[in-house]
Formats: structure tokens, C-alpha cells, sequence
């Protein structure tokens, strides 16, 4: 077997075409484009490249024939949060075979120890991680727009390797319209509660506006940034230049009326955002944006082809929570989808089991558990313990609350 670094634009086609071969006879995977997958090896377009690297090879057999992909990523602040510098892997695709996947990830492993990093996560994004984060391990099914999916044998690959399930990643789905068309109406718990607040003095709710983007950009970024940091410890603050640059080129996709704002005295408190599911379009198109492409992405988005909506991410500002907004949110967004009528379900993915308030949260909408993705972690030092996220937020927590009570 031969490991090729990607350098030319042979090597970066064939990074490309593997996965289209691998799964040409799988009806539930969608090949994204390779556009959108190159932009995130392409230090222009992905700002990660600021403060990281990344690198890419792909492995052939002694006939030549390429057999597995996959790529390694520092990202300097992401690893800096961590106990030890840590980095990331992802983009791993592969035959059923033991020899080149463990060769595989020996290459993406050796990378990362030769620029210090001492753990390797993965499959994860270079980048933030709406998109390309976890592996599949249950769910198998058409997965939507930035949902990763893969083969099933992975998992043995990657827990045979030595990963660890470092965080479980929950999507659940929620019927927008049976099968009579007609609309699921949210538990009525919910409604009253929505209602309820929506009366009350100071709070206002607005969907995002094409021509007052910056605003709300600026909005997401303080909500956002206020609240995240609670939850993640490789936290990086979102940066409303970085977000205009990523609508505009969702912006084909964007449907103003299903990005939702609360404010309290005009100040903004909470945000969820839903995008119409690409997914569903580009499993037409094989990775290609040429004219014909073009002209069938336009005609199936005119014709409201797209029926699934993907909750990407949300947030409300602790001082806020439990109040009843992210209830009055989905109660805007209730109204909307009694309009859109072509509209038949809602994916919201994804959500960590160390988050279990947002668990709470989607199970009161009425949603189920309909996929599990699982991120994994690496100890590449294996004299340091391996320990869980939820349980690494645990420790921190109880080190700020020592820090806290010995400043008083």
C-alpha cells in the first residue's frame, strides 16, 4: 500500500471520486459537492486556516487503485482548550479492511504527533462543528444537509483502532405533516407557554431579513458568544464578518422566515436557525455544479422539492432560559410551517449528551431520537487517562467553583 499526500489536481480529484465509488450502490448517502469540500482544505475560503493547518492524502493498493482517504488538522485554539494539545481527523473514507484503515489513521495520527499534539479527535470538521462531525453509528439513513454519514463498519474500525466515544451527538426528528398533509400540531403545554409569552411586555419575536443581515449577524453573535462558552470548552467566538461570508454562500438556500430572533426590551436573548434541507437536491447533482446542474438546482427549489428542514444551531442567554422563549420560538416557527405546506418534517441535529437541557427541549416539541453520531478521541500520548467530555465539563466546573471561593 501507498500513502499520497494531496498536491495536485489529479490527487485532489481522486480525494473526490473514491467516496462516489464506495457508496455507488448506497441509496441513502448523498455526495456533497466537491466544491464545498474543498473550500475547507482552501486557506481563502476557511478562516480555520488562521490559527491551524490541514493535510490530506489518499491510500492506493499495489495495483495503484486508491482504496481510502482521509485528512489530519491542527486547529491552535480548538487544542488549546483541551487538558493536551488535541488535534483532529476526519474526511476518512475506506474499504472493509483493517490493514488500510489502521494505515490510514497511523498517517493522520504521526501527523499530529509530529506538530505536539498528544490526542486526535474524530471524524470531526476543520472548522466549527454544525457540519462533517461524528461518525454514524445509528440511524443509517438518509442523512440531512452536513450530517455525516458512512459505512457501518467504521465503528469497529475506529474502536478497534483505539478511539474512544468521547461524546455521543443525539439528531432527533420531528413530523412537520402526516401523511394526510395535514399539520402536527406542537404539545399543547408548549403552545400555552409560547402564548403566554409572546403577551408579554418586553418580548418580541422577528425573523431574519436579507436586507437587515448585519443585524441580526451581530445578534446571533452576541447570543451566541454568551452562551456557547458554558458548553464547550474548545469554544471560539463567532465573528459576524466570518457569518456574512457563510451566508452568502448559503444564501441560494436561505429561507428568511425560518431563522427566528427574541428579544427582551429589544436586547437580543435567543435565535434558532432551521435551513431547508440541500440534502434533498443534491443527491441529484453527483458533486457537480456545471450549467445543467445549475438549471436542475433552480428548477428543484422552485418547485419546493425540498421538504425537510435541518435545525443547525440555536441558543438562549442563561439569564433567559427556562423562561419559556425557546417554547415561544418554536411557536413562530409553528406559524410558518402552516404556510409552507410543502414542508413534511424537522430534523434537529445535533445535540451532545452532555447537554441534556437541549434534550429536554426537543423531546418536550415531541421530537424522537432518530440518529446517533458518536465523536471519538484518541490518546496518541497513552500515558495520559483518557476522559470523557461530560466529564471533563464536570471537572472544570468544579475547578472555576474552587477558583471563585478562593478569591472571596
Amino acid at each position: 500500500m501507498q500513502i499520497i499526500e494531496i498536491r495536485n489536481r489529479n490527487e485532489k480529484k481522486e480525494f473526490h471520486n473514491f467516496p462516489k465509488r464506495l457508496y455507488k450502490d448506497d441509496q441513502n448517502w448523498v455526495c456533497p459537492l466537491d466544491s464545498m469540500i474543498e473550500g475547507f482544505f482552501d486557506p481563502v475560503m476557511n478562516h480555520t486556516f488562521k490559527n491551524g493547518e490541514a493535510v490530506r492524502w489518499i491510500l492506493k493498493d499495489d495495483s495503484g487503485k486508491t482504496i481510502g482517504r482521509i485528512a489530519a488538522f491542527v486547529d491552535m485554539i480548538r487544542s488549546s482548550a483541551y487538558s493536551q494539545p488535541t488535534g483532529g481527523m476526519g474526511f476518512f473514507e475506506v474499504i472493509e479492511n483493517r490493514e488500510a484503515a489502521f494505515r490510514l489513521f497511523d498517517t493522520a495520527r504521526d501527523w499530529l504527533a509530529s506538530h505536539g499534539m498528544e490526542a486526535m479527535d474524530g471524524p470531526i470538521n476543520f472548522g466549527e462543528n454544525a457540519n462533517y462531525w461524528g461518525l454514524l453509528v445509528d440511524g443509517f439513513m438518509q442523512q440531512g444537509f452536513g450530517m455525516p454519514y458512512n459505512k457501518k463498519y467504521y465503528k469497529d474500525l475506529f474502536e478497534s483502532y483505539g478511539f474512544h466515544n468521547y461524546f455521543d451527538q443525539y439528531s432527533f426528528h420531528r413530523t412537520i405533516r402526516g401523511d394526510d398533509n395535514k399539520i402536527v400540531t406542537f404539545p399543547d403545554r408548549l403552545m400555552k407557554i409560547a402564548e403566554w409569552l409572546s403577551k408579554r411586555p418586553g418580548y418580541s419575536f422577528r425573523h431574519f431579513e436579507i436586507n437587515n443581515s448585519r443585524k441580526y449577524f451581530n445578534d446571533m453573535c452576541e447570543i451566541y458568544n454568551a452562551t456557547w462558552i458554558y458548553l464547550k470548552e474548545d469554544f471560539t467566538p463567532l465573528e459576524p464578518d466570518i457569518l456574512e461570508e457563510s451566508y452568502m454562500q448559503a444564501k441560494p438556500i436561505l429561507d428568511e422566515e425560518l431563522m427566528w430572533f427574541a428579544y427582551f426590551n429589544d436586547k437580543p436573548i435567543g435565535f434558532f436557525i432551521l435551513l431547508p434541507d440541500l440534502n434533498q437536491i443534491l443527491k441529484h447533482l453527483n458533486g457537480k455544479l456545471h450549467l445543467w446542474n445549475i438549471l436542475k438546482f433552480i428548477y428543484y427549489k422552485m418547485t419546493n422539492k425540498i421538504t425537510r428542514v435541518r435545525a443547525v444551531v440555536g441558543g438562549v442567554l442563561h439569564s433567559h432560559q427556562n423562561t419559556g422563549v425557546e417554547s415561544a420560538i418554536f411557536y413562530q416557527l409553528y406559524q410558518v410551517f402552516k404556510r409552507k405546506k410543502w414542508l413534511k418534517e424537522m430534523e434537529l441535529s445535533w445535540v451532545g449528551d452532555y447537554n441534556p437541557k437541549m434534550v429536554v427541549i426537543y423531546e418536550a416539541l415531541g421530537a424522537k431520537k432518530a440518529k446517533t453520531h458518536v465523536t471519538y478521541r484518541y490518546m496518541i500520548n497513552d500515558k495520559l487517562k483518557f476522559i470523557r467530555y461530560i466529564d471533563e465539563m464536570a471537572e472544570n466546573q468544579e475547578n472555576r467553583s474552587t477558583k471563585n471561593q478562593e478569591v472571596k
